[in-house]
């Protein structure tokens, strides 16, 4: 069912933010840091996984996104969603019955057996996709998804995630030259905000992880 009202952006990313530390999907820890996948240390991860185990947050969370896509992108703008494996494939089922359109989702890689596939599901050449994700960094995994969908003669210009990290600047204008537009809930900065506002963390963590979101790779050097 397609929600009926829109919440402004500024009340979803401060609620976004408050549900994520609800559930406990965001750890600071400023004397142990976190490593990404490309090697970058950091304070901050966020496990955006755990909303599938949540139903009410899960729920109002694709209800956000989905008026987020429908107010950002049109009404009569997408024909399938596709998920991104594999944090990506509940989001995009749910918001796919929302809207009231047929879900695939796209491998990492080839599957190396039967057909060699790489998108699951009917996506069929002309359809307008919309790639559901659950989060995204610097956009970098998002151009091979959406590199693969367009191999099947579909077209992908709009990726959706629930939380974007808002910190390294060539992340929107790399998805742009790509013809990706993003649209997301909220950011390390929403998050930094609700959990200075609720007291969760103490000052010392707080300042430390203001100071890597500030200057990332500064931080990550120190």
């Amino acid at each position: 069912m397609i929600p009926s009202s829109f919440p402004d952006h500024q009340t979803v990313a401060r609620l976004t933010a408050r549900m994520l530390l609800d559930i406990k999907a965001v750890h600071f820890n400023a004397t142990e840091p976190f490593t990404f996948a490309s090697g970058l240390k950091a304070p901050t991860y966020i496990d955006c996984r755990k909303l599938i185990s949540f139903p009410r947050i899960r729920a109002t969370l694709m209800d956000f996104m989905t008026c987020r896509v429908l107010e950002d992108a049109g009404f009569e703008a997408f024909d399938n969603i596709a998920g991104g494996e594999t944090a990506g494939i509940p989001f995009a089922a749910l918001v796919a019955e929302r809207l009231g359109l047929p879900m695939t989702y796209v491998r990492k890689k080839p599957k190396g057996y039967g057909r060699n596939a790489r998108i699951e599901g009917e996506m069929r050449e002309g359809q307008r996709v919309l790639l559901v994700e659950d989060l995204t960094t610097d956009g970098g995994s998002k151009l091979s998804f959406v590199d693969a969908i367009r191999e099947t003669g579909a077209t992908c210009g709009h990726t959706a995630v629930i939380f974007y990290y808002g910190i390294f600047p060539e992340t929107e204008p790399r998805l742009a030259e790509h013809g990706v537009r993003l649209h997301y809930l909220c950011t390390w900065w929403d998050v930094l905000s609700e959990a200075r506002d609720r007291g969760d963390f103490d000052a010392a963590t707080i300042e430390s992880v203001e100071a890597f979101l500030h200057a990332p790779h500064d931080w990550a050097s120190r």
